[in-house]
């Protein structure tokens, strides 16, 4: 057997169960080897898109996953998803054919582009190594959630492997959960115990089961109003003591809510410049505490009060177990809970509707579309002007309802990202909800979309334009000819791929999407929604702020 194939067997063999990519002559033996395996292959249109699903499969289904790219280009190709994955400790492996002689063409330092973009770069050395080599860029990947670049020299990959290699493949040992001190915990305790008006603020590294069941037993006793991340969004969905979102997408009660908390927690969270709005949802007299399980996240964007390595769920429940008497009342009066209820959603803050018959407004759409798509969704949003809308106004069932791959802010992942949300959750409705510069940028993938037979609901929020630099740069007079662009006709380029297609204006237009959803969803859905695009979104200013 070769090191190609070899290579591809023992990624199967150490639990990674999908492998996206796109195939080419460096690439071909190893991810046939994957597939005979025992893993699932996914042929993306362009390596961009194939990481980014890679990426979004594996933050979806809580497991490993790997990219299979051609040397040099289609490594080139798939950079910009891989830096997302990076940025966002994705446990993934990317598997890199390389052109190791500097006179090929192929040739790239594929090492230092991982170095660039925060990935951790590995290399298969031997034929007697392989294996093992494969193995420990898994582990790697799971141990240390980090996005690992495997390089495979086409010499290396043709040769022969020794006999009974394989049987050394295995997977990793599972990941231990971080137990916190003592002190740490302890002196957690006793700050709760001080506050009066908490507010609990999840992050990804409490997207799990334990770890939701621990933060609300532990805010129940504490009276601890609980939010989340963009990233976490759903996690709390179904309390009524959840402020939804923090940070830019906060609604306003939801803003004011967490400004006039005493104790503000992150659990697993970064409590970055997005969640925390560049610290002004923190107040003067706030403390502010940490609990993650890597000790460098730690006051990594702000000064704490208090910081305690450990994983989420152990720590909560060490927490409650050092409680001093009974539950408390903190910060769940009769008046917050009635707030919540009547104004935290985004949808029942009122606002004028600005839509004509020409163009719909975006918050009116996704109201619209809200009550219209059921409940058992995975929503993938793109990022633009417009992504506030999705991404608050479409409702999500859990903490697995919304990926949201914005650590990079790059447009055009929102339809990959879809993609391998809806592979990781095949029993709930994939919905894709992209700005048209996105749509297009990702165009490729509506192929794959039709292909592998996803019922996938894209919307395309199109105000033909990049809105958010037209919406930044016009209020200063500046020229907008670079990102205002003539009208496209995204409904007919959709139905090119295989799709069915309507365009909104109002919404009336919406009638086809309903007779869709009770029809038998043979093909894909898009939407392409004609928005209007009078003003920025709420979250705009924050996103430049500080730019």
């Amino acid at each position: 057997m070769k090191v190609a194939e070899a290579v591809g067997r023992a990624l199967a063999a150490a639990g990674v169960d999908r492998v996206f990519g796109v195939v080419g002559s460096g690439n071909f033996r190893l991810t046939n080897g994957a597939i005979a395996g025992g893993a699932r292959f996914v042929a993306a249109r362009h390596e961009g898109g194939a990481a980014t699903m890679a990426d979004a499969y594996a933050r979806m289904s809580g497991t490993v996953a790997a990219l299979s790219v051609h040397q040099g280009p289609g490594l080139t190709n798939a950079l910009t998803g891989v830096a997302e994955a990076a940025k966002s400790r994705t446990p993934l492996v990317v598997l890199a054919a390389e052109a190791t002689e500097p006179r090929s063409n192929f040739h790239v330092d594929q090492e230092a582009l991982a170095h660039a973009v925060g990935a951790v770069p590995v290399r298969v050395t031997s034929a007697e190594g392989a294996v093992e080599e494969t193995c420990a860029a898994v582990g790697l990947a799971v141990h240390e959630r980090r996005t690992v670049l495997l390089n495979l020299p086409l010499h290396v990959q043709a040769l022969d492997v020794p006999e009974g290699a394989l049987d050394r493949a295995e997977p990793p040992a599972a990941r231990a959960a971080v137990e916190p001190s003592a002190a740490g915990t302890a002196a957690l305790t006793a700050l709760l115990e001080q506050a009066q008006r908490p507010v609990f603020v999840a992050g990804r590294g409490a997207r799990t089961l334990g770890g939701r069941d621990a933060l609300v037993e532990l805010a129940d006793h504490y009276g601890a109003l609980l939010a989340t991340s963009a990233v976490a969004r759903g996690l709390f969905q179904g309390s009524p003591w959840s402020l939804d979102v923090s940070g830019g997408f906060s609604s306003p009660r939801a803003a004011e809510l967490i400004e006039r908390a005493d104790l503000i927690v992150g659990w697993g969270c970064a409590l970055n410049m997005w969640t925390m709005r560049h610290g002004r949802l923190i107040g003067p007299d706030t403390a502010v505490v940490q609990v993650d399980d890597d000790p460098s996240a730690l006051g990594a964007h702000r000064a704490l009060r208090l910081g305690v390595t450990g994983d989420v769920e152990l720590t909560a429940r060490r927490a409650l177990e050092g409680a001093v008497g009974g539950p408390r009342q903190g910060y769940r009066t009769a008046a917050v809970e009635a707030s919540i209820a009547a104004r935290v959603r985004w949808r029942d803050v009122p606002y004028e509707d600005t839509g004509t018959r020409e163009r719909i407004d975006p918050r009116t759409l996704s109201i619209a579309l809200d009550d219209l798509l059921p409940a058992e969704r995975v929503i993938g949003v793109d990022s633009g002007n417009f992504m506030g809308y999705p991404s608050m106004f479409l409702s999500v069932p859990d903490h697995q309802g919304l990926c949201f791959t914005q650590a990079f802010q790059s447009i055009g992942l929102g339809l990959a990202t879809a993609v391998g949300a809806a592979l990781a959750h095949p029993d709930r409705l994939p919905v894709a909800a992209l700005g048209d510069g996105g749509a297009l940028m990702g165009a490729a993938e509506l192929d794959t979309v039709r292909r592998l037979g996803l019922p996938m609901v894209v919307i395309v929020y199109n105000d033909d334009a990049y809105g958010a630099e037209v919406h930044h740069f016009a209020p200063d007079g500046h020229p907008l000819d670079t990102v205002v662009f003539p009208p496209t006709d995204i409904a007919a380029i959709g139905r090119g791929y295989g799709f069915e297609a309507v365009t909104v204006k109002t919404p009336d237009d919406l009638r086809p999407v309903r007779h869709w959803l009770t029809g038998p969803r043979s093909n894909p859905l898009l939407i392409d929604a004609k928005i209007v695009s009078d003003q920025g979104a709420w979250w705009l200013e924050e996103a430049f702020r500080g730019h």
